[in-house]
C-alpha cells in the first residue's frame, strides 16, 4: 500500500446508491465514513430551497477550507480507511480542489434514466446540474490529468449485480484490502448519516445489503426527457472507464 492512511472522496450524483456504498465501508472494522461534508455550505452558498436547507446549514460546518482540512486530517485511533460520500455538485467553482490533496478519488455514476425517476419522487424540481453529471465530468477529467491515469469508477448497476466482484475491484483500485463485511451492515439510521437521511434515505435505512433493483427502468415523464438527453452524454463519458469485476 502506497499510505497507512486511505482517505478516500467518491464522488457521485444524487440517488446513485451512494448512501448504500457509505454503509457498505462503514461495516468495515477499519473505517469511519463522512456523509455529504460539504453539503451545508452548497445550501448556503447556493441558497437553493432543498428540503431541510435552515436546519442543516445550523448544524454543520459551512466554512468548505475547515470541512476540507479535516478530510485530509488525522482519524480517530484504529481507523486506516476514511471514506468520503460526496456529491459532485456541492463541489463549486471557487473550492480549489488544491485543499483536497492527498484524497484517493473514486467516481460512482448510474444510468441517467434510473437517477431521474428515483430524484423525483423526492423533489419535484430538477436541474442537469442537480443531478450533479457535468461536474462529475470535469472533476474526472480534473483527476485523470493530474495522476496521469483513469480514477477509479463503478457503475452503480455493476456494483448491484454483482457486489463481491466489484467491491473487490474498488478496493484493489484503491489499494486498500477487501473486506467480506462490506456486503452486508445491519438495517437501521447511523449516528453517521446526515440530517438529511429522514428524507432521502428511506430505502436504504430499511436494507441490509445491496439490492437488486427491478430490471425494468421507469418511465421518466414527457417534461423530461430533454433533459434526460442531456444527461446521458455525461454518463456514456465515464462509463467506458467503469471498472470490471474481480
Amino acid at each position: 500500500m502506497t499510505d497507512v492512511v486511505a482517505r478516500i472522496a467518491m464522488w457521485s450524483g444524487p440517488r446513485n446508491i451512494s448512501t448504500a456504498m457509505m454503509r457498505s465501508f462503514e461495516n468495515r472494522a477499519d473505517a469511519v465514513v463522512w456523509d455529504e461534508p460539504f453539503y451545508a455550505h452548497y445550501l448556503a452558498e447556493t441558497g437553493l430551497d432543498h428540503p431541510m436547507a435552515d436546519q442543516i446549514i445550523a448544524a454543520y460546518e459551512s466554512d468548505w477550507e475547515k470541512v476540507a482540512a479535516r478530510a485530509t486530517g488525522p482519524l480517530p485511533d484504529g481507523a486506516t480507511v476514511f471514506y468520503q460520500k460526496h456529491m459532485t455538485h456541492h463541489l463549486l467553482p471557487h473550492m480549489d480542489l488544491d485543499h483536497l490533496h492527498g484524497l484517493r478519488h473514486a467516481f460512482l455514476i448510474r444510468d441517467p434514466s434510473r437517477v431521474l425517476t428515483s430524484y423525483i419522487d423526492k423533489r419535484a424540481q430538477v436541474t442537469l446540474e442537480d443531478l450533479g453529471l457535468p461536474q462529475q465530468q470535469r472533476l474526472f477529467e480534473v483527476i485523470q490529468a493530474r495522476v496521469g491515469k483513469s480514477p477509479p469508477v463503478l457503475d452503480a448497476d455493476d456494483v448491484l449485480a454483482d457486489p463481491k466482484g466489484m467491491l473487490t475491484a474498488l478496493c484493489s483500485a484503491l489499494d486498500i484490502p477487501f473486506d467480506p463485511a462490506m456486503l452486508s451492515w445491519p438495517a437501521g439510521l447511523r449516528d453517521s448519516d446526515g440530517l438529511w437521511a429522514a428524507h432521502w434515505y428511506g430505502a436504504v435505512v430499511a436494507s441490509s445489503h445491496f439490492v437488486v433493483s427491478d430490471r425494468a427502468v421507469k418511465e421518466v415523464p414527457a417534461h423530461l426527457t430533454e433533459l434526460l438527453s442531456a444527461a446521458e452524454p455525461y454518463y456514456q463519458a465515464l462509463r467506458p472507464h467503469r471498472l470490471r469485476p474481480t
